[in-house]
């Protein structure tokens, strides 16, 4: 377990419009005010397409990440997730987890990491801004290679 106190810089009320490349437009939105480190604890809105972690087959190792996807379309969402700083990457570094409603399926619901996604309408966004410690993410060769959080204060893996 790590942990550090947070020290909050701003917050933002961010809507994304129809159309747009959801996570093309949290990258301009960031690089546009110069957030490397936030957390959204809450977005809502819609998706005409969503890609989403899932398998339709059985899981080889139900330990193991699962890098396969699925698409679905037309639905709600409910989201949240950590903005970090990739500095093997130089760039950011999302982690978002959405609930969603399809629609033509009585609002049947997926929950899943989020990999993409279009936005039907509008997607309403709270984005605060972390000013201390310095959040980065960095793929873990030895678990898989997840991407996983630390800090970039001194006492973490290094700095943004």
């Amino acid at each position: 377990m790590r942990a550090r106190p947070i020290t909050w810089g701003r917050s933002f009320a961010v809507a994304l419009d129809h159309g747009e490349d959801f996570f093309a437009a949290l990258d301009r939105f960031c690089r546009e005010y110069e957030i490397r480190s936030a957390h959204i604890p809450t977005f809502i809105g819609g998706f005409h397409t969503a890609r989403l972690v899932g398998s339709c087959q059985p899981l080889a190792d139900p330990e193991a990440p699962l890098w396969e996807e699925v698409t679905v379309e037309s639905l709600e969402v409910l989201g949240g997730g950590t903005l970090a700083w990739d500095p093997d990457a130089g760039r950011l570094s999302p982690h978002i987890h959405v609930t969603t409603g399809l629609k033509a399926a009585s609002a049947d619901g997926r929950t899943s990491h989020l990999l993409g996604a279009k936005v039907q309408f509008i997607n309403e966004l709270v984005v605060q801004e972390i000013a201390s410690p310095g959040l980065i993410r960095r793929a873990d060769p030895g678990l898989y290679g997840v991407p996983l959080l630390d800090f970039g204060d001194g006492t973490g893996t290094g700095g943004c």
